[in-house]
C-alpha cells in the first residue's frame, strides 16, 4: 500500500509539473502585435524627401495550386510570382527583397522545371547594384539569394541591412546549403536588432513580424502623394489569406502559427479599415496584375 500510495503521489506531482510547464510556456508567448500608428510615427523618423513611387519586377515563377497558398481553397491551378521591389526616391532608391538565381530557383521546384525569365532577373542584379540601400523581408533564398550568390557580394553586401535573427537563420539554419554564410560573409552586412518597428529611411519603417520565419519582417513605406504600402513579405502567399485571415496549408515550411494568425489578422484590420494602404503580397500573382493595371505599382525598374 505505501508503494502504490508513493507512486499516486509521484504521478501527481510530474502532472502537476507538466501543466505548469506548458502553462508558463504559453505564458512565455507573447501575442504578436502592430500599431499602424507608431508604424506612421517612426517611418517620420528619418528626415528628408520621401519616396515618389515604388515599382516591381517579377522575375520567376512556381506552378503550384492555390490550396497550398490558402488552407481549404479549391485545388485549382495558381501562379506564384516571384518578385522584388525598387522605392525610388528623388536622388536614389531602396531595393526590398533582392531575387535569386537560377540554382535556388530549381530549389522551389522540387525537380519539377518552373519558368524562370533570366532577362528579367538581371534586371533585378542591376538594380541591386545601384541601389542605395536593400533589404529583405526575410531569410529565404528567393528573398535574399540574389545578394549572397551575387558575383558582387562585396560590394552589395555592406549596403544590405538585415536582421540579427536573419543573420543567426543564414549562419546556422539556412532554408538551403546555397545561402548558408559564414562568419566572415556575415560581418560584411549591415545587421541590426530591434523589438517592434524601425526607422529605415525617410518614409520607410520596418516590422518585427516572426511569424514566416524567425526573421520575418514587413515593410511600410509612405511617398510624398501620401500613399501608404505595407509590403508583407509572405505572411501569406495569396491576398485571399488576409482577407479570409487563413494560412497556408505546404507541408514543406513551418511557421509560427500564433504569430501568423495575428499577423493576417492585423492585415485584414487594414485592409477594412485603412484604405489608403495598399497591402503588398510578394507572390500573389493576381494582385501583381491587378496593380499594375490600377498602376498601385510600376511594372519594371528604372
Amino acid at each position: 500500500m505505501r508503494t502504490s500510495h508513493r507512486l499516486c503521489l509521484l504521478i501527481i506531482v510530474f502532472t502537476v509539473v507538466i501543466w505548469s510547464g506548458a502553462r508558463g510556456l504559453a505564458q512565455d508567448h507573447v501575442a504578436w502585435t502592430a500599431d499602424i500608428a507608431e508604424i506612421r510615427r517612426v517611418a517620420a523618423l528619418i528626415p528628408g524627401p520621401r519616396p515618389a513611387r515604388i515599382n516591381f519586377l517579377k522575375f520567376a515563377e512556381s506552378r503550384r495550386t492555390k490550396n497550398f497558398s490558402v488552407k481549404d481553397a479549391a485545388a485549382t491551378p495558381s501562379v506564384q510570382a516571384r518578385t522584388a521591389f525598387q522605392v525610388v526616391y528623388p536622388d536614389s532608391y531602396v531595393m526590398v527583397d533582392a531575387g535569386m538565381d537560377l540554382q535556388v530557383h530549381k530549389f522551389f521546384g522540387r525537380g519539377v522545371e518552373e519558368p524562370y525569365f533570366p532577362a528579367e532577373e538581371a534586371k533585378v542584379e542591376r538594380a541591386l547594384s545601384s541601389a542605395k540601400a536593400i533589404v529583405v523581408t526575410h531569410e529565404h533564398g528567393d528573398h535574399i539569394a540574389g545578394v549572397i550568390r551575387s558575383p558582387d557580394f562585396g560590394k552589395l553586401a555592406p549596403k544590405t541591412t538585415i536582421t540579427r535573427t536573419q543573420l543567426q537563420t543564414l549562419m546556422t539554419m539556412p532554408q538551403m546549403p546555397e545561402i548558408k554564410l559564414s562568419a566572415e560573409q556575415g560581418q560584411r552586412f549591415n545587421v541590426v536588432d530591434y523589438e517592434s518597428t524601425r526607422p529605415f529611411a525617410p518614409g520607410m519603417a520596418l516590422i518585427k513580424s516572426s511569424g514566416h520565419t524567425p526573421g520575418s519582417q514587413m515593410v511600410y513605406v509612405v511617398l510624398q502623394s501620401g500613399k501608404e504600402y505595407v509590403f508583407a513579405g509572405d505572411v501569406a502567399w495569396h491576398m485571399d489569406g488576409v482577407r479570409q485571415v487563413t494560412g497556408k496549408d505546404a507541408p514543406w515550411i513551418t511557421e509560427d502559427e500564433p504569430n501568423m494568425a495575428a499577423e493576417l489578422t492585423w492585415l485584414n484590420g487594414l485592409m477594412r479599415n485603412e484604405p489608403n494602404v495598399a497591402i503588398v503580397i510578394s507572390h500573389d500573382e493576381d494582385q501583381r496584375l491587378q496593380y499594375i493595371r490600377d498602376r498601385v505599382l510600376g511594372d519594371g525598374f528604372e
